[in-house]
């Protein structure tokens, strides 16, 4: 039956042709399709894209930058693609009409962007890419990739860029470093300085506190003088005052005595008789009088006194003006060195004391003038009090005489008019020099009451010049303090420079220092069974495909279950099909497998390995298909396909078998493809031997199983149809 079914395909040349066709399928299906891809990405510079180049460039450190044309020229130079420099219409354009499959677009403030490295907000450098995915959506991956490339070597451009400018910083900082460190010297010993004067500083504020302390003592005692003084002299104000009225009165009596005596000349006898009694009336003034010339004299004597006292209180005055004033000046020397806020109130505090010093020093010049002026009216007063005592006693010898003698009342009259005109000039004197006493002590009572203003001013400002020294002298404390512990820093300044300009001058950079920055990693690819190309990987996917589909036609062209004579038996039956599929198989997998070796050039770990798993795979898809067709005829070529395009979406022949659904896992072990993709895999680029025959092995079962089903089935076939023609023969 062997030898029949091959004369039938012999006699019959549109089946030799079909099966001599059907040898050729897996190349059609394999090769033909590993030939278009079997290197892709080799032929990318024929893949035409469009740049857009909008950036103005920009300027950093004094140097111009402009990184979108160095970006546009290196593309351009480039092979990646076929790169076509257009504006941004054309491009648009270009790429909605399917004349460019990417576009890729770099702003106007590329290199504006790059500038940005310190300031408050950064600002990164975008590359705008466009893929027209629709077109072709691979092209769009192969340029997320190329796009990856170029943002890398962009970015280890700019790199470079900012670590020369970074090391140019660093060589000027050490310099900085060196100036710093000088200076810090400097420093240090202005600090030293500092912390002497600041010592001495401390010793002076000590004793201005103290001296301050004395001093408001000392201007709490002189406001209790001033205002007894004020007291006392508005007392003196007032009895001037009455004293002023009184000698007013007394002059116009003076004045109508002088008046009465001339009248008395004329009038004498009338006068006689009152003789006696106008000599009671002329003791008893004599004796007022003499109380007047008493009080005058102490009045002299006193105002004498209060005027060296004013003159004294005016030196006085002075010095203390002249002191606070020389205390002025030193605070001011000084002042520099406190806290602001500190010497402000000190100095407001000494302008308050000159200010009441000097009013205290006006208030007493004018106490002083009004002391002399006192002091001369009332000496005028007892003066002309003495001359009208003089003339009260002229007066009272005159009426004594008149009352014991008659004769002389003439000679008396005319002695008293010449005394009482003596009398009215003096009291006109008299009445001159109380005047000036009241305008004096009027004077005096404005001078003291100013003084009075003023002591209390200067209390107060000494009392606040105590207080603000005691805190001044406190501070100077914490001012010393501060001092040591800024002279220990600027040791510790200078001492760090030093170090650190020491090393910054060890720093020094070159293009190599420049690019270990901008890309301080390197990948080292360690390949572990590399494939050299795109072809080669999918040459385990295409190979099982295209001997499946081969497996798949041979069932169309050539019979499986017609024979070519009456079948003899069912295992002759069997074989007979068996054979003829088996040799298809063989010469199939030899074709297929030697168009990839010699003409596609396809690199293998072992050729004899990679003939033996094409064969074992031709012979497994061959057992199934014959097995389904066979039982199930045309049925049977549907589930063929079925079981294809299963195991196209399951063998994991391009992407890996975690990468596909879970709920389609389970039939990568079910169904044969993914262990014959598994064992080309191991013959062409691995090389593992145990997990190529594991592979083959699951194969060479999946060929039994099914030779034996089929084995069966024509077993069965023949007992069924022939067993009883047989019988009765």
């Amino acid at each position: 039956m062997i030898k029949s079914e091959w004369k039938s395909i012999f006699k019959d040349k549109k089946m030799l042709i079909s099966i001599i066709a059907v040898l050729f399928i897996p190349v059609l299906y394999a090769v033909v399709y590993l030939w278009a891809f079997w290197d892709p990405y080799s032929n990318l510079n024929h893949l035409p894209v469009a740049i857009v180049n909008s950036d103005r460039g920009a300027e950093l450190d004094g140097k111009q930058l402009v990184l979108g044309k160095e970006l546009t020229d290196k593309l351009e130079e480039s092979d990646q693609f076929d790169f076509v420099s257009v504006n941004k219409e054309e491009a648009e354009k270009g790429l909605l009409n399917r004349d460019y499959y990417l576009l890729i677009e770099i702003p106007e403030n590329f290199s504006q962007h790059a500038t940005t490295l310190l300031d408050d907000h950064p600002q990164k450098m975008v590359i705008t890419y466009k893929p027209n995915e629709g077109n072709n959506f691979l092209s769009s991956q192969i340029g997320a990739t190329a796009m990856e490339r170029i943002r890398t070597q962009v970015n280890e451009e700019v790199t470079t860029t900012y670590a020369e400018q970074l090391f140019d910083s660093i060589t000027k900082m050490g310099n900085g470093f060196s100036d710093a460190s000088d200076g810090a010297g400097k420093l240090k010993d202005g600090a030293s300085k500092v912390n002497n004067g600041a010592s001495d500083l401390k010793g002076y504020l000590e004793q201005l506190a103290s001296s301050t302390i004395e001093l408001r003592e000392g201007t709490g005692k002189v406001a209790t003088g001033i205002q007894s003084a004020t007291t006392g002299s508005t007392e003196l104000n007032d009895g001037l005052s009455k004293l002023s009225n009184g000698s007013s009165q007394l002059t116009e009596g003076a004045s109508q005595t002088a008046t009465g005596a001339e009248s008395l000349k004329t009038g004498i006898s009338l006068y006689t008789a009152n003789v006696a009694k106008l000599n009671e009336s002329y003791q008893l003034l004599s004796e007022k009088d003499k109380a007047l010339i008493d009080s005058l004299a102490q009045l002299q004597t006193s105002s004498s006194t209060l005027k060296e006292s004013a003159e004294q209180l005016s030196k006085g005055s002075s010095q203390v003006t002249s002191g606070i004033q020389a205390l002025s000046k030193q605070i001011a020397e000084i002042s520099s060195t406190l806290p602001t806020e500190q010497a402000a109130a000190l100095t407001e505090t000494l302008k308050q004391l000159e200010t009441g010093s000097s009013t205290v020093t006006a208030g007493l010049e004018k106490l002083t003038d009004g002391t002399t002026a006192l002091s001369n009216g009332t000496a005028q007063v007892h003066s002309g009090a003495a001359q009208l005592s003089a003339g009260y006693a002229q007066a009272s010898q005159g009426v004594a005489k008149l009352n014991e003698s008659s004769a002389a009342l003439i000679e008396g009259s005319t002695n008293l008019a010449t005394g009482t005109n003596t009398l009215t000039a003096k009291m006109k004197e008299f009445n001159t020099g109380v005047n000036q006493a009241y305008a004096g002590s009027t004077s005096l009572v404005s001078g003291l009451n100013q003084l009075k203003s003023g002591s209390t001013q200067l209390q107060q400002g000494t009392g606040t010049l105590a207080e603000k020294s005691g805190e001044i002298a406190d501070g100077s404390t914490k001012l010393e303090d501060g001092t040591k512990a800024l002279l220990d820093g600027t040791n510790t300044l200078q001492s760090s420079l030093q170090d650190a300009s020491n090393e910054a001058g060890k720093v020094s950079a070159n293009d190599g220092t420049y690019d270990m920055v901008a890309s301080p990693v390197d990948v080292k690819k360690e390949e572990i069974n590399a494939v050299p190309n795109y072809g080669t990987g999918l040459t385990p996917y295409f190979l099982s495909l295209g001997l499946f589909v081969g497996a798949l036609i041979i069932s169309v062209v050539f019979p499986l279950v017609q024979t070519a004579v009456k079948p003899t038996g069912g295992a002759k039956w069997f074989a007979s099909k068996t054979v003829v599929l088996a040799v298809v198989g063989i010469l199939q997998s030899l074709i297929v497998v030697a168009i990839a070796l010699f003409v596609l050039k396809l690199e293998t770990q072992s050729v004899g390995m990679l003939i033996l798993t094409a064969i074992i795979t031709s012979f497994t898809y061959l057992a199934i298909v014959q097995l389904l067709v066979s039982i199930l005829d045309n049925p049977g070529r549907f589930v063929a396909i079925l079981i294809l395009i299963l195991q196209l979406s399951t063998s994991a022949g391009t992407f890996p078998l975690e990468l596909i659904p879970h709920q389609l896992q389970i039939f990568n072990k079910l169904l044969p493809m993914g262990y014959s993709i598994q064992s080309f895999r191991a013959a062409i680029s691995t090389g593992d031997v145990s997990y190529y025959w594991y592979n083959n092995s699951v194969l060479i079962g999946f060929m039994l199983v099914c030779l034996a089903l089929t084995f069966g089935y024509f077993l069965l076939l023949f007992k069924k149809r022939y067993s009883k023609q047989s019988a009765e023969a």
